[in-house]
């Protein structure tokens, strides 16, 4: 039962982590694709913005309730975004993505198409 309830709280937290970099694009490392940097300005601003306001969350995008993918349109394109676990290194995945002391997330916003 205790690894129950610590897993529960350990998905918890990364969500909480996971809500914060998506919202606030603090926390971790955004980046963007090579299409999500070719269209302009202002689509990629308008992306964006729908990232960091994305809420729906469901069975089929977060199956393990870390809130870490959606997809989201803007205009008339198509987006993903995905937030990744690597160890503080960022040579490989985190040992703990729960912890922030030995976990980097990585944020990517990408066109639909590229992934």
């Amino acid at each position: 039962m205790t690894d129950v309830i610590g897993e529960a709280a350990k998905r918890a937290r990364i969500r909480e982590l996971n809500d914060q970099l998506r919202k606030t694009f603090t926390g971790g490392v955004v980046v963007c694709s090579a299409g999500v940097a070719a269209i302009p300005d202002a689509a990629r601003s308008s992306a964006l913005q729908a990232v960091r306001a994305f809420n729906r969350f469901d069975d089929d995008n977060d199956p393990y309730g870390e809130q870490d993918f959606g997809e989201i349109f803007s205009g008339d394109q198509r987006f993903f975004f995905k937030i990744d676990y690597y160890d503080r290194a960022m040579a490989g995945g985190s040992a703990d993505p729960s912890d922030t002391a030995v976990t980097t997330r990585v944020l990517t916003i990408m066109l639909a198409e590229e992934y």
